[in-house]
C-alpha cells in the first residue's frame, strides 16, 4: 500500500496567535463538542412492534385469533412463529442507519496539534472550537473546516468528499475579495497528502460540510424497496378478497340454516386458505439463498430486501473514481515534439514491463521516451522502492505515477541521482507552476524541469525532433496538449537544459531559460479491465448506466468513454447545471436527467437531487460509490452498492450491498441473482395463490349445491401449512435459469400478479378447483360417505401441488425440457409432500386428527389422473407464451 507524503519545509511564522485556554473553554461551552450527532436508537420493543405494520401481518393475526377461538392452538401457535421469525429478521435490518452514523465518527481526527496560550500543543479533536489555529503536515486528517492562514506546497485529497480523484493545491491568497476562494478552505474529513499549513477553524461538528452529510444519513430513506412495494399491493388485494369470500359463505351458509359454529369453522379453514402463511417464510428463503450466492460472486448483502431490489434495478449510477477507475494517477501516453505518440499500459506489472514502441526507429523512439522520463524522475520529489514484495511509494500522487513510468522504462531514480548528484531543487508552488532540479555534471550544471506545458514551453526555445535539437515550434506543442486535454488526459511537460558549473552556488528560478523541450505525458486514473465488458453486459440485460462525479466533463466524458457506456455530447451536463434546473423546479431537473448519462463536477447533495429524481422519473435506481460523499446518495437510492476495498466505512454502512473486490462485473452478477430471486418469489406466489384460491372454489361451488364442506379446517391446514410448505421453499430456493440477463428489467410499475400470473393462477384454480369439486361431487353422489370423500379430495389436492410445482419449475421452459435434477431439492420436496401425506395415513393419531385412511389402487390411479390434467393446461399455456415472446422480439 502506498504512503503518499513527502518532506517540505515548515511554515512561515503564523499571522494569528491562536486561543488562550480560557477562550477556548468559554468557547467550547458555548458552541459544544466538535463532534458528530449520536441519535437516540430506538428501543429494542419499539423497533419489534414496528415490524408487525404490515397488511399480511395482520391478516395472520387475524387467522391465529380465529384458531385460538375455535380451538385450534397448535395452527393459531404455528401462525405466531411465522410472525415472530419475520420481525426478528426485520428489527435486525433496522440498526443499520445507526451503524452508518458511528461510521462517520471514525472519519473525526482524534487529535489535532493548535496553538494554545501561544504554545503548541496536541489536544482531542472533539475540544476543538471556532478561532483555534490548528497545524497540519502531510498524513493528518483535517479535524474541522479551515481557513488558511499560511500553507507551504499544501496538496489535499478531498476525493472522499467531493469526489475529485486528484489531490487540491491549497493555499493563501493576497489581495481583498468578498467570497473566500475554495484554494484557502480546508473541509473535515479530507487528507493532507503532501505540505504543510495553519489554518483557523470556522466550522465544528454539524456545522461542517461533513456533518451536513452526517445530518443527510440520519434521515429515514425516502425510497421503498420494490419487492417491499409489490408485496404491500398484493396483500391489501388478498385481504380484501378473503373478506368478501368469506362474507359470500357465511351469507350464503345462513340462508341455507347452517349452524353458526359450522360456519365460523369454514371460515378459519378459508382464511387459512387463502392467505399463504408459508409466503413470507419462503420469501426469506428465496433471498437468503441469493444473498449466499451474492456473497459467493464477491457481493455482501446488508439487507435483504435489496437483492430483489437489485434485480430489479433499471438505472445504475455508478461514482467514477474507484469504482470504474482504478483510483491511481497512471501516465497512460508520451507525446514526443514532433508528435510521435507513444502508449503505455496502465495495468502491467513494474517488474516485468518496458516502454515499446513501433516503427523503423524504434531504439531511437525508446531513447528519446527515456530521456524525457529521465526528466521526469529526477525532477522529482516523490520515492518508489521495492520493501518486502511490494513496491511502496512516497509522495505526490503525479510523482508517484512518473516514477513508475520510468520503471517500466527500466529508469531507476537511486540510479539517476548517483549519476546526477542532486545540486538544488526548486519545489513545485501552485503560483510557478512548475518544478526543477539542477544536478552536477563533469563540467557542466544540468538542469530538469516538469510542470504545466504552457509555462515549459514558453522556458524552452528549442525542442527534439526525429532525435536532433531543431527550433521549438510552439503552436505545435500547444495543439498537441490542446487534443490531448481534450481527452480526459492531465498533461504534464518537461525539458531540460545546461549552464555553467561557475553558477552552481546561484542557482535557481532565473536560470530555466533557453531549455530544450522534451515532450508531453498524459496521466489518468485509467478504467478498470473489467468495466467494459461488464457495461456491456448491462446495455444487453437493459439496465442503464450513468456517471456521477466530481470531475471535469473533459476528463468523465473520456473515462465513459473508455469504461464503454454510451452517450452523446448534449448528454453532459455539469453540477451547475443541476443547480439551475433545480431552483426552476423539479420538473426542469427531470428534464435533464431522464436524457442525461453523464454528471460531472457534482457535489454530494446534487448527487442526491440526482437520484430522486431518477425516482420520480419511474427508475428503480442503484447508485454505486466509495466514498463519504456517496452516503446520502447510497442512502436515498432504492439500493446502495459500496466498494469494499477502497470504500469508506461510511459508504458501507450507508449501502445495501457491498462489493468486495470492487468489481463492476460482480455488480452485474449481482443483477442476475436478483433477478432469479423474483423469478423464484413469482413461483412461490403463483404455486400459493393458486392452491390457496382453488380450495376457496371448491367451498364457493360445493355450498350452493348443497353439499357438505368438502374439507375440514385442519386438513386445510395441512395442506397449506405442511405440504404446500414444503414445496414453497423448494420452489423459492432454485437455481438460476441462466437466461436471467436475456430481456430488460421488468417495469418498475408491474404489480406481483401480472397479466401473465392472473392468466396462469385463474387458470390453475380453474384446473384444481374445478377437478376436485366434480371428484367430490361425484363420490358423495355414488355412496362414499362424507369423510371417504374428503380423504379422497384431499389426496387429490396434495397430488395437485405436486404437478403445480414442477410446472411452476420455469415461467417458459416445457415442464418436459427443465433439467429437474438441477434442482434436486424441489424433486425432493415433491417426493417428501406425497411420503408425508401417504405416511399420514398409516399413522393412528395423526390419521384420526386429518380424517385419513388409505385408499386403493384404483382410487390411487384415478387421482393421478386427475392431477395430471394440469399438466396439459400449463404446457399450453406456456407454449402460446413463448410464441408470442418470440414473435415480439424479433418484430
Amino acid at each position: 500500500m502506498m504512503n503518499l507524503t513527502a518532506q517540505t519545509p515548515a511554515p512561515t511564522t503564523p499571522t494569528v496567535i491562536g486561543l488562550t485556554d480560557v477562550e477556548a473553554a468559554e468557547r467550547l461551552a458555548e458552541l459544544g463538542p466538535n463532534t458528530l450527532p449520536e441519535p437516540e436508537p430506538p428501543s429494542p420493543l419499539k423497533v419489534f412492534l414496528i415490524q408487525f405494520r404490515n397488511p399480511i401481518i395482520y391478516i395472520l393475526l387475524l387467522a391465529s385469533a380465529l384458531s385460538f377461538a375455535t380451538g385450534r392452538i397448535e395452527d393459531a401457535l404455528f401462525i405466531l412463529v411465522v410472525l415472530l421469525i419475520n420481525a426478528s429478521i426485520g428489527t435486525y435490518q433496522e440498526y443499520s442507519a445507526d451503524r452508518a452514523a458511528a461510521a462517520l465518527r471514525k472519519l473525526e481526527q482524534p487529535s489535532a496539534r493548535v496553538i494554545r496560550d501561544g504554545v503548541a500543543c496536541r489536544i482531542e479533536a472533539k475540544r476543538l472550537v471556532v478561532g483555534d489555529l490548528v497545524l497540519l503536515e502531510s498524513g493528518d486528517r483535517i479535524p474541522a473546516d479551515l481557513m488558511l492562514v499560511d500553507a507551504s506546497d499544501l496538496r489535499c485529497d478531498e476525493s472522499l468528499l467531493t469526489g475529485e480523484s486528484k489531490p487540491v493545491a491549497k493555499g493563501t491568497v493576497g489581495g481583498s475579495s468578498d467570497e473566500t476562494p475554495s484554494s484557502m478552505l480546508l473541509l473535515a474529513g479530507s487528507l493532507v497528502t503532501r505540505g504543510r499549513a495553519q489554518g483557523v477553524v470556522t466550522a465544528t461538528g454539524t456545522a461542517t460540510m461533513l456533518g451536513g452529510i452526517a445530518a443527510e444519513l440520519g434521515r429515514a430513506s425516502s425510497s421503498q424497496p420494490p419487492l417491499v412495494a409489490r408485496l404491500a399491493k398484493f396483500t391489501n388485494a388478498l385481504a380484501v378478497f378473503v373478506g368478501l369470500a368469506a362474507l359470500v359463505l357465511v351469507v350464503a351458509g345462513l340462508m341455507r340454516g347452517l349452524p353458526l359454529h359450522d360456519l365460523v369453522m369454514m371460515s378459519v379453514g378459508l382464511a387459512v386458505s387463502a392467505v399463504p402463511e408459508g409466503l413470507p417464510i419462503a420469501i426469506s428463503v428465496a433471498l437468503a439463498v441469493s444473498m449466499r450466492r451474492m456473497a459467493a460472486r464477491n457481493v455482501i448483502v446488508r439487507s435483504m430486501p435489496a437483492v430483489e431490489a437489485l434485480g430489479s434495478t433499471t438505472i445504475i449510477a455508478t461514482d467514477k473514481t474507484g469504482t470504474l477507475t482504478s483510483n491511481v494517477q497512471t501516465v497512460t501516453e508520451i507525446r514526443l515534439p514532433d508528435g510521435t505518440d507513444i502508449a503505455l499500459d496502465a495495468h502491467v506489472d513494474l517488474d516485468k514491463c518496458e516502454i515499446t514502441a513501433s516503427g523503423l526507429d524504434r531504439d531511437l523512439v525508446r531513447e528519446r521516451a527515456r530521456r524525457l522520463l529521465r526528466a521526469a524522475l529526477l525532477a522529482n520529489e516523490g520515492t518508489l522502492a521495492r520493501r518486502d514484495d511490494l513496491w511502496v511509494a512516497a509522495g505526490d500522487t503525479v510523482d508517484v505515477a512518473l516514477l513508475a513510468a520510468g520503471r517500466k522504462a527500466g529508469l531507476g531514480q537511486e540510479e539517476l541521482n548517483d549519476r546526477y548528484p542532486l545540486a538544488a531543487r526548486i519545489a513545485y508552488e501552485p503560483e510557478h507552476k512548475y518544478a526543477a532540479s539542477f544536478h552536477h555534471g563533469s563540467d557542466r550544471i544540468h538542469v530538469f524541469v516538469k510542470g504545466a506545458s504552457e509555462v515549459l514551453i514558453e522556458m524552452s526555445d528549442r525542442m527534439d525532433s526525429a532525435g536532433n535539437v531543431v527550433e521549438i515550434d510552439r503552436a505545435s506543442l500547444l495543439a498537441q496538449k490542446g487534443e490531448m486535454a481534450a481527452r480526459g488526459l492531465r498533461v504534464l511537460a518537461f525539458a531540460e537544459g545546461e549552464i555553467g558549473a561557475s553558477l552552481a552556488g546561484s542557482l535557481g528560478h532565473g536560470h530555466l531559460v533557453d531549455l530544450v523541450f522534451l515532450g508531453l505525458a498524459g496521466l489518468q486514473d485509467p478504467v478498470r479491465p473489467e468495466v467494459p465488458s461488464a457495461m456491456k453486459d448491462c446495455h444487453a440485460a437493459g439496465v442503464e448506466v450513468v456517471m456521477v462525479t466530481g470531475d471535469d466533463p473533459r476528463t468523465a466524458a473520456a473515462i465513459a468513454r473508455g469504461a464503454g457506456l454510451n452517450f452523446h455530447a448534449g448528454q453532459v451536463v455539469s453540477g451547475h447545471d443541476i443547480d439551475e434546473a433545480a431552483r426552476a423546479g423539479d420538473q426542469r431537473l427531470d428534464e435533464i436527467t431522464r436524457e442525461a448519462r453523464i454528471y460531472a463536477r457534482v457535489q454530494p447533495a446534487q448527487k442526491s437531487a440526482i437520484v430522486a429524481s431518477l425516482i420520480r422519473n419511474g427508475h428503480i435506481v442503484a447508485v454505486t460509490g466509495d466514498g463519504v460523499n456517496d452516503g446520502p446518495a447510497l442512502k436515498k437510492a432504492h439500493v446502495g452498492v459500496a466498494m469494499g476495498l477502497r470504500g469508506t466505512e461510511v459508504a458501507k454502512e450507508s449501502a445495501d450491498l457491498v462489493v468486495t473486490d470492487d468489481n463492476f462485473a460482480s455488480i452485474v452478477a449481482g443483477i442476475a441473482e436478483g433477478r432469479a430471486a423474483y423469478r423464484n418469489i413469482r413461483k412461490v406466489v403463483l404455486m400459493s395463490v393458486a392452491t390457496g384460491a382453488a380450495e376457496v372454489l371448491l367451498f364457493m361451488l360445493a355450498l350452493p349445491f348443497g353439499l357438505p364442506m368438502p374439507l375440514l379446517p385442519v386438513q386445510l391446514l395441512w395442506l397449506n401449512l405442511v405440504t404446500n410448505g414444503i414445496q414453497d421453499v423448494a420452489l423459492a430456493g432454485g437455481r438460476p435459469e441462466g437466461d436471467e440477463l436475456e430481456g430488460p428489467p421488468r417495469s418498475p410499475l408491474e404489480p406481483v400478479l401480472d397479466r401473465t400470473m392472473i392468466r396462469r393462477v385463474v387458470q390453475s384454480t380453474v384446473v384444481i378447483g374445478g377437478a376436485a369439486f366434480l371428484a367430490f361431487q361425484w363420490m358423495i353422489a355414488h355412496g362414499y360417505d362424507v369423510p371417504e370423500a374428503r380423504n379422497i379430495t384431499l389426496l387429490i389436492f396434495v397430488m395437485f401441488e405436486n404437478v403445480q410445482t414442477l410446472a411452476c419449475s420455469s415461467e417458459r421452459r416445457s415442464i418436459f425440457s427443465v433439467d429437474i435434477l438441477r434442482n434436486r431439492f424441489l424433486l425432493l420436496s415433491v417426493l417428501a409432500a406425497q411420503t408425508i401425506h401417504i405416511s399420514a395415513m398409516y399413522v393412528p393419531w395423526l390419521s384420526r386428527t386429518l380424517g385419513l385412511s388409505p385408499i386403493t389402487p384404483l382410487e390411487w390411479g384415478l387421482s393421478m389422473l386427475i392431477a395430471s390434467s394440469l399438466v396439459l393446461v400449463t404446457e399450453v399455456d406456456k407454449f402460446v407464451y413463448r410464441r408470442r415472446h418470440d414473435r415480439s422480439s424479433h418484430a
